[in-house]
């Protein structure tokens, strides 16, 4: 028995589980086990929405998974002997490994301002701060972080609680990256919703109920939301895998660890390096490397080598709301064309792209190469 175990049951981790569940379906030499935390499927896409106080989809990965390969292990990774090809869960449970999928993903970065993690909300709880905003009634509400993140939440939340004063602070102006076009929509969106935006400030510290910037100024709020940077765990490194400056498993050009090559990573716990640069952690790129990485692993059951992971960015949606959009069409580096969405082709464009992974994990449990992706096109991964 080929035992496959992956970590995370994540956006990556599911798809690498559902591909590689599809694509060894009828074998019994092959056992796939996937271990999470919880039996929630939790759409990392849509938690600003949570916070805002919309429910989603109560999504059970047991229900996806029955009747397959693949089966689920509830609990945290405590750690990896890469030595012994063992998992150790916090229940001192043992789980050996052939293959290892490493799809951890990240985490808000709260340890790198005094405060933050003691005093501001982060997407990670989006509920409670959904039950904290509805108490409110009136207020500022603080969005630290400039980034897509920063800007999903702080408009979500001005739209769903048009009584609270939002505010959007960060180093950088919104949208900064974005093309012309896109950016001055997003301006006039950000405007039209009520946000307000102090841009160039480089928090120091978060107190209860106020931020300090570099300049001395502190910013009294009711609420503050933390989204700025995203930090991988630990367990790489301690696993001994071969990582980079910001503790992310180097891979081959075929998603293995450098080091040791029974352990793949996908997602944001991943420096996967292409010819622009490595690529940033997000769903777009995540997806596609964890099917890649489970196309592989078939691949080598069957005594082949696998093939190397080639992905282009194609766009970088942003919802401002659930009645706005814009869509910024990119280069395959991700820097912008000139192309642009908005409005309500805008959202109609984001809600199909970002929609549920769910149904396309079920697709491909019975056909891998039918799926939430074009999986290649011209040799290339896109989304």
């Amino acid at each position: 028995m080929h035992e496959i175990v992956i970590l995370g049951g994540g956006y990556t981790g599911m798809g690498a589980a559902t591909t590689l569940a599809g694509l060894t379906r009828g074998r019994d030499d092959v056992r796939i086990t996937v271990v999470n935390g919880s039996e929630r499927f939790t759409e990392r896409l849509r938690l600003h929405q949570t916070a805002s106080g919309q429910r989603l989809a109560d999504l059970r990965i047991p229900d996806l998974l029955a009747g397959t390969s693949a089966g689920l292990v509830t609990g945290w990774v405590t750690r990896v002997d890469t030595g012994a090809r063992v998992v150790r869960v916090d229940d001192e449970r043992e789980i050996h490994y052939d293959t290892l999928v490493l799809a951890l993903g990240g985490v808000t970065d709260t340890a790198a301002v005094p405060g933050a993690d003691e005093n501001a909300y982060t997407l990670e709880n989006a509920e409670a701060l959904a039950r904290r905003l509805d108490r409110l009634g009136s207020g500022t509400v603080a969005v630290c972080g400039t980034g897509l993140t920063g800007i999903e939440a702080a408009t979500e939340i001005a739209e769903q609680h048009p009584g609270l004063d939002v505010l959007l602070i960060g180093r950088s102006a919104p949208g900064s990256d974005l093309g012309r076009r896109a950016k001055t929509y997003l301006d006039r969106s950000l405007a039209r919703l009520g946000v307000r935006v102090l841009a160039g400030a480089e928090i120091t510290k978060v107190l209860p109920d106020a931020v300090e910037t570099t300049s001395g100024e502190t910013i009294a709020a009711d609420v503050i939301l933390w989204t700025g940077g995203v930090r991988v765990p630990a367990l790489p490194a301690t696993a001994g895998l071969t990582v980079d400056d910001r503790g992310r498993i180097v891979t081959d050009g075929s998603l293995r660890s450098v080091s040791h090559p029974d352990v793949y990573a996908v997602g944001d716990s991943a420096a996967i390096r292409q010819k622009y640069g490595v690529m940033h952690g997000t769903c777009q790129g995540g997806i596609p490397s964890a099917v890649h990485a489970a196309y592989s692993i078939a691949r080598e059951l069957d005594g082949r080598e696998p093939k190397r992971f080639r992905f282009g960015y194609v766009h970088l949606p942003i919802s401002l709301g659930r009645r706005d959009a814009v869509i910024q069409f990119s280069r395959p580096d991700g820097s912008p064309k000139r192309l642009a969405l908005t409005g309500r082709a805008a959202v109609w464009y984001k809600e199909t792209v970002s929609s549920s992974p769910w149904p396309s994990f079920q697709r491909l449990l019975k056909t891998p190469a039918v799926g939430l992706f074009s999986w290649r096109r011209g040799g290339r991964y896109t989304r």
